[in-house]
């Protein structure tokens, strides 16, 4: 059984710290790791919000659980928004750190969601909606890209 990925995005964090010298961040610094931390809550929260409003699971580890495909909200931007949120939550602590050092779990964290979580979750998204995810995978990409830019 895979580790849950909140799991994995705190010891990727941990990690951060552990690898990361300790700088104080600057004022700008600070402020942009802010602002990210707080996109990124508000998108993983509003997708969770989406699911929570169609009824349907959050449970990564049992994808034949969904009872609806969300399209809508932060998923018409990227199929996870949930790993993008936690995603920017690693960067922008590597941002506050302010040491290269601490994107390296930040890019196992991105490689291992992708490689392993995501594509189990759309195989078997694939086997219950069909036609309808492919079209939506079709759609939308799996992480952020220029597509999901306002007016695309």
């Amino acid at each position: 059984m895979r580790p849950p990925p909140p799991v994995l995005a705190l010891v990727a964090g941990v990690a951060q710290h552990l690898w990361a010298g300790a700088t104080p961040p600057s004022a700008p610094r600070r402020a942009l790791a802010t602002a990210t931390a707080a996109a990124s809550v508000g998108l993983a929260g509003a997708a969770a919000g989406q699911f929570r409003a169609h009824h349907t699971t959050v449970e990564p580890f049992d994808p034949s659980k969904a009872t609806s495909l969300v399209v809508t909200g932060p998923n018409a931007l990227t199929r996870n928004p949930m790993y993008v949120g936690m995603a920017g939550l690693l960067v922008a602590n590597a941002v506050r750190l302010g040491d290269w050092r601490a994107l390296l779990p930040l890019a196992a964290f991105v490689g291992y969601i992708d490689r392993f979580q995501i594509a189990a979750e759309e195989r078997a998204l694939a086997e219950k909606f069909g036609a309808d995810y492919a079209a939506y995978r079709t759609a939308v990409p799996r992480w952020l890209d220029s597509s999901s830019l306002p007016g695309r």
